[in-house]
């Protein structure tokens, strides 16, 4: 039982870093010379970042993609600490289920970010607020993070709906 525990533990915080990595890294859509995440672009032969402001065409939809990115990370380290908690507070066989949907509405908010950025990308790219040519670019591992984070918050999620507290 203490190695599931670890296991699971450790499966959790391993989601928390991979969201926090694909939120904060600079690396959702790169180039040759460039690349861009939800909240700047960098230009790699200057090494000079410039901020997405509301001067962008779709700057709401940025702007969607980091609040369901930060709320996602802010619902999976909210879940770990109820996790903790209620390790202590069930009583023997009883569900983790307020775990479970905290984590599944972190999963929920990756996996909208992570929509959202895939359907307007092209019109994000397409924006005259850009110094720079950022349409020939591609995906980076910041955008694949997101979706493994996806998928590691829904297994956790499910995870902590069949887990049952025991001795």
């Amino acid at each position: 039982m203490l190695i599931l525990l670890a296991f699971i533990i450790v499966f959790h915080i391993t989601s928390a870093a991979l969201l926090f990595i694909s939120t904060i890294d600079n690396a959702w859509w790169v180039g040759d010379n460039f690349s861009t995440d939800v909240w700047r672009m960098c230009d790699t032969n200057t090494s000079t970042c410039m901020a997405i402001t509301d001067d962008f065409n779709e700057y709401q939809s940025i702007q969607a993609v980091q609040a369901t990115m930060i709320l996602s990370t802010i619902f999976c380290c909210v879940a770990f600490l109820v996790f903790i908690l209620q390790l202590f507070r069930l009583k023997q066989g009883e569900r983790f289920v307020l775990t479970s949907v905290i984590q599944l509405l972190s999963c929920l908010c990756v996996m909208i970010a992570a929509s959202i950025y895939t359907d307007r990308h092209e019109d994000l790219h397409q924006s005259h607020g850009y110094r720079m040519e950022v349409s020939k670019g591609q995906y980076g591992y910041s955008f694949v993070l997101a979706w493994i984070a996806f998928a590691f918050t829904l297994i956790s999620g499910v995870m902590y709906l069949v887990l049952r507290k025991r001795k």
